[in-house]
């Protein structure tokens, strides 16, 4: 529960894509990179999640009112140490596979983990979480769709190209748009619990505003990104996922009970999932 296995379409994406890109413009394919890579992604999701739950307890910010999914350590199923020492395992094992990949592509991608671990520890965690501060998306973009993208390509390729950088931005809006569910959903919660968060910032209608303009710009964003960098037509067959973007729309747009939107926000994980798995399939064709 605490780990929460319907956001890891989160990290497994931008996997994904960023290698699936690299497939197309190369001959050979480094499987052994792609598998730490996705492995290190998927744990420093849980982990990340294990640090919320841990994190957002000791603050009391986990309130018993709270729409969302049940906290295991703030309603007492699991001790705090548990879900503290589940967190360090689950970065352990990121790490790991990050020494991995700096042993294959570098010593640069020992950085960039670092790096997102640390995020991930500070979005709840540390004296100044900036999750508390507004700043969730703006970082959930950055390294669920810059930095993951483009990185599973360079371990790939050891390069950086103009076509992971543009596949990276669609898929970083549509990861964010998970985000902007979820802190809709726990507006008033927060609000009440001292989370100043993107949606208690702006309000319900100025979020509703830029979940949709997150999830409505990814596909012509994906559009120009494509013919700007030139990549593969056959990519655009992910354009159909946009279909499954109709009813969480919806409900954003429509609802503040917690089981809408809390299903709204599994539905956004299938779309990104979709959107995904198209893209990488379009990418693969043209390979």
């Amino acid at each position: 529960m605490a780990a929460r296995p319907r956001t890891l379409p989160a990290a497994i994406a931008p996997v994904l894509v960023g290698s699936a890109a690299a497939a197309e413009a190369a001959d050979g394919f480094r499987w052994g990179a792609f598998a730490a890579a996705l492995v290190g992604s998927i744990f420093i999701q849980i982990g990340t999640n294990l640090a919320n739950d841990y994190s957002d307890a000791k603050r009391g910010a986990d309130a018993t009112d709270r729409l969302g999914p049940v906290r295991v350590t703030s309603s007492g199923l699991v001790a705090p140490r548990r879900v503290l020492h589940g967190t360090w395992l689950a970065f352990a094992v990121a790490v790991a596979a990050g020494i991995y990949l700096a042993v294959v592509a570098g010593p640069v991608i020992l950085a960039v983990g670092a790096l997102s671990i640390l995020a991930g520890v500070l979005y709840t965690g540390g004296p100044r979480p900036y999750g508390y501060a507004g700043m969730g998306e703006l970082f959930v973009f950055l390294f669920f769709g810059l930095v993951a993208v483009n990185g599973s390509y360079y371990v790939q390729l050891e390069r950086l190209e103009w076509l992971p950088f543009a596949l990276s931005v669609p898929v970083g809006m549509l990861v964010t748009a998970i985000l902007v569910v979820n802190n809709v959903r726990d507006l008033e919660t927060d609000r009440r619990a001292g989370k100043r968060t993107l949606a208690v910032r702006l309000g319900r209608e100025r979020t509703r505003r830029l979940y949709l303009t997150l999830v409505g710009g990814a596909y012509p964003v994906l559009v120009v990104g494509l013919t700007a960098a030139d990549g593969p037509a056959a990519a655009l067959i992910a354009l159909f996922s946009a279909l499954l973007a109709i009813s969480p729309t919806r409900a954003v747009l429509e609802s503040t009970d917690g089981p809408s939107l809390n299903r709204a926000l599994a539905q956004c994980g299938v779309l990104l999932a979709a959107f995904s798995l198209l893209l990488t399939a379009g990418l693969l064709i043209a390979a």
